[in-house]
């Protein structure tokens, strides 16, 4: 296979800008926080949901929405910041893309995507009581 017919996966290309360079890998570690705060909280609302929904089917506690609510609730919360979360990184990659080209196929931007569908799912999961 000559040169011309090979194609190697290429990483991202950061900014040449020292200082750019810097501020992309802050707006990666930042997003990665908010990966952490949203898995976070999307663990915890299904944990609660299902805890309180097997304590109600088993007559401990009274037959009540709450579990359903609380865990929509922190199912919502924590889409909503995986979502501001990456809005705020694609602001910060499009900034720095102005002072010079790069690629912005970032893992970490993809990771925060497939979180965001995660988070939708797991609302409409609990909300139509199919898990």
């Amino acid at each position: 296979m000559t040169a011309a017919h090979h194609h190697p996966i290429r990483p991202p290309v950061l900014p040449s800008d020292l200082g750019a360079t810097r501020t992309v890998l802050a707006a990666d570690r930042t997003l990665m926080a908010w990966i952490r705060t949203s898995l976070s909280m999307l663990s915890f609302g299904f944990t609660i949901y299902k805890f309180l929904q097997g304590l109600a089917d088993n007559h401990q506690i009274a037959k009540t929405d709450s579990p359903q609510h609380v865990g929509m609730f922190l199912a919502a919360t924590g889409t909503a910041a995986m979502v501001l979360g990456t809005l705020s990184y694609w602001t910060t990659l499009r900034d720095v893309a102005r002072t010079g080209e790069f690629r912005l196929g970032r893992s970490v931007l993809t990771i925060a995507l497939l979180m965001c569908v995660a988070g939708v799912s797991l609302f409409w999961a609990i909300a139509t009581r199919l898990v």
